[in-house]
């Protein structure tokens, strides 16, 4: 799948737990990471950090003191330097807590199915994967029930399902595979860039061009494990990450922009777009939540309430989604259409410049 960016692993592990001790005589992997090709050598802690949810590096220190920590089925420091092609992985003396994906009659707004695949249109305030704290209510689990009479598709299964991801609070379309073979044809197309995606933000400021390109690695943010941040292009830290924008209206204090992904990274439009000092409109975790631009007028303030009441979460849409049939080679592209809350939201804004 690409972009895991939604399990943790180091949230219900006490302290003493992570303490220098006798190994046991069996450990259970809890995760396993490795390191693509392009990975340039960085300690292990570092390495952890950007792909281990909600922890520290002093917990990850903790744990490679204790002998938890492999690369390439040996226990190493956290001062390991990892190469391209390790395999990095987390191990602890107990099973990982797993649990079954319970189908579940939730709606679904399909957008297009067939033997092999399908697309799903996901409305914001949905968690597409269960993790900590969101075992039910998912969309895996509305998937597992829309597939529960086809016997080739088993929810349990990583080889088939999600193949990418978006946030609980954006919404927009998604793809699914419901055979082995969909799923790597189709995961091959995100990790070469060669599917097409855009988005739709809504986002704070002006723009004195119609047109750019965002550059800049992305990894999680040492001072909020809940946040990405973005690091200089070429950076020994974090992934590559590109994004283009034009600009499709604009509204004075804000800007509706369409977003296309060159990459797949966690929050990449989110973090990019604080990175260039515009976040998206809304975003609570990005800062987008506070009156950025406009007069300090009450109306103006009053006005910016009313708006975040129409739109309560990020104002991000994932409008359209294209890729390549994996069996029929042929290119499909779908588009869906402004949720009603951004829709709101915008018309909103619109009214306001011509009044």
């Amino acid at each position: 799948m690409v972009e895991d960016n939604d399990t943790e692993y180091f949230d219900d592990i006490p302290d003493d737990e992570l303490m220098p001790q006798a190994l046991p005589g069996e450990l259970y992997e809890h995760r396993r990471v490795v390191a693509d090709s392009g990975q340039n050598p960085v300690r292990v802690d570092r390495f952890l950090m950007d792909h281990l949810r909600d922890t520290s590096r002093n917990r990850i220190q903790k744990a490679a003191q204790a002998g938890y920590i492999q690369a390439n089925g040996i226990p190493v420091r956290s001062n390991y330097k990892v190469k391209a092609g390790d395999t990095i992985t987390l191990m602890l003396d107990r099973p990982r807590r797993e649990w079954d994906i319970v189908p579940e009659d939730i709606p679904l707004h399909i957008t297009y199915e067939d033997d092999i695949l399908l697309v799903v249109d996901k409305p914001a305030g949905m968690v597409v994967h269960p993790g900590c704290g969101n075992y039910s209510g998912t969309l895996v689990n509305a998937i597992a029930w829309h597939l529960r009479d086809d016997s080739r598709y088993d929810p349990g299964n990583p080889e088939v399902g999600l193949v990418h991801r978006i946030d609980k609070d954006t919404s927009g379309l998604l793809v699914i595979a419901k055979t082995p073979e969909a799923k790597t044809h189709l995961c091959k197309q995100f990790f070469h860039h060669t599917t097409h995606r855009t988005y739709n933000a809504l986002v704070w400021g002006p723009f004195a061009q119609d047109q750019g390109t965002i550059r800049g690695n992305i990894a999680r943010d040492p001072k909020d494990r809940l946040r990405m941040t973005v690091y200089p292009d070429g950076s020994d830290t974090g992934k590559p990450a590109v994004t283009h924008w034009n600009v499709l209206e604009r509204y004075g204090p804000v800007t509706l922009l369409e977003c296309r992904l060159e990459t797949g990274r966690t929050h990449q439009i989110r973090a990019h777009m604080r990175h260039i000092g515009h976040p998206l409109f809304a975003d609570t975790r990005y800062g987008g939540d506070q009156i950025l631009r406009g007069e300090p007028t009450a109306t103006y303030k009053a006005f910016i309430r009313n708006c975040m009441q129409l739109c309560p979460r990020q104002a991000l849409h994932a409008r359209t989604l294209g890729f390549i049939h994996p069996a029929t080679g042929r290119q499909l592209n779908f588009q869906s259409p402004m949720p009603d809350d951004m829709a709101a939201l915008t018309d909103k804004w619109r009214k306001r410049i011509t009044q």
